[in-house]
């Protein structure tokens, strides 16, 4: 199935924001792309939330959230304090594989990091990749402690029998310090994956018109851009 699952490797890292230029890169290509956000946290009813802020940026893309809950917690936390019925993992295959049925690609966009638990049984997003056996892209911020927590994620796929289909940094400062710049030689190597994309710090703060032409650019050519990997890191060489 199309369906590619999208996790950060912690919270406020750029995932929705990578979802949105992975997209906006599809629709531009001709495909028809759905967005699932199986658990909406921290956003009151009627508020927009991520995958309305997706499809806000990237274009005619379908939006679907699975489960809201008004408190900016984990989604079992969340859904607990609620008295709101949890997201399961099979409940997140399932609406992916009804999307894909319809459509070219899935984008799912996980809350906070791969492990984050969906309900009290520890469902979490890793499981619903495995239920779709879909590649995960990792997305992870660009400076220091960035090495640590994206090669605890890529273990953790590994050791699930996932797949990594690539890093994607979230937000590239516009003044990068050294642990940054080192890290774009480092990111590929602990996370046992190619570096496909960084996104420029602010990226979401561009009117869509503007965002979607600049997608392409951040992104490598197996998400449908023209970002070059070694172009960029010699760019920023220490």
């Amino acid at each position: 199935m199309p369906v590619l699952v999208i996790t950060g490797t912690g919270t406020e890292v750029g995932k929705t924001i990578t979802t949105a230029a992975v997209a906006a890169v599809a629709v531009a290509a001709g495909r028809s792309v759905a967005v699932l956000k199986p658990a909406q946290t921290g956003v009151a009813p009627g508020e927009q939330g991520d995958a309305g802020e997706v499809a806000r940026l990237s274009g005619a893309v379908t939006a679907r959230e699975l489960a809201r809950y008004p408190e900016p917690l984990a989604p079992a936390t969340a859904a607990r304090r609620s008295g709101l019925p949890p997201v399961r993992p099979r409940a997140v295959a399932e609406a992916a594989a009804e999307l894909a049925a319809g459509h070219d690609l899935v984008l799912v966009e996980g809350a906070g990091g791969l492990l984050v638990r969906f309900d009290e049984e520890g469902g979490t997003l890793a499981d619903a990749a495995r239920l779709l056996g879909a590649p995960v892209l990792v997305v992870a911020s660009a400076g220091l402690g960035t090495l640590n927590t994206t090669e605890l994620t890529a273990r953790e796929l590994r050791r699930q029998g996932l797949r990594t289909a690539g890093v994607v940094i979230g937000s590239w400062p516009a003044a990068a310090d050294l642990a940054s710049r080192c890290n774009l030689a480092d990111l590929p190597v602990v996370a046992g994956a190619p570096l496909l994309g960084a996104l420029p710090e602010g990226a979401g703060a561009h009117q869509p018109a503007g965002f979607r032409t600049a997608a392409p650019g951040w992104l490598a050519p197996r998400l449908g851009g023209t970002w070059d990997a070694q172009a960029f890191a010699s760019a920023f060489a220490p």
